[in-house]
């Protein structure tokens, strides 16, 4: 992965605290509002993951690819797109 690694694993250990955080929310029984904002800052943190991947993907892999590859590349980015859109 070209993607700044400490940065990825810091915010992945992030929304891991934040979902060890929503499963004892759950048990407790806490107001479901709560719980869903919480899911709602989970998922944030995972999508500026997914854009920092998805960044360096595009920075290297895409941009270094050529020909064929390339044309690859550039399909896989937009079913990507599809699926996040």
């Amino acid at each position: 992965m070209t993607a700044d690694r400490n940065k990825v694993i810091r915010l992945l250990k992030t929304a891991r605290g934040q979902i060890d955080g929503i499963l004892k929310m759950i048990d407790e029984n806490r107001y479901c509002i709560d719980i869903s904002n919480q899911i709602t800052a989970c998922q944030a943190v995972l999508s500026k993951v997914n854009r920092e991947v998805l960044n360096a993907h595009l920075k290297n892999c895409v941009l270094n690819s050529s020909g064929e590859d390339s044309k690859e590349k550039l399909e896989e980015i937009a079913k990507i797109l599809d699926q996040l859109l």
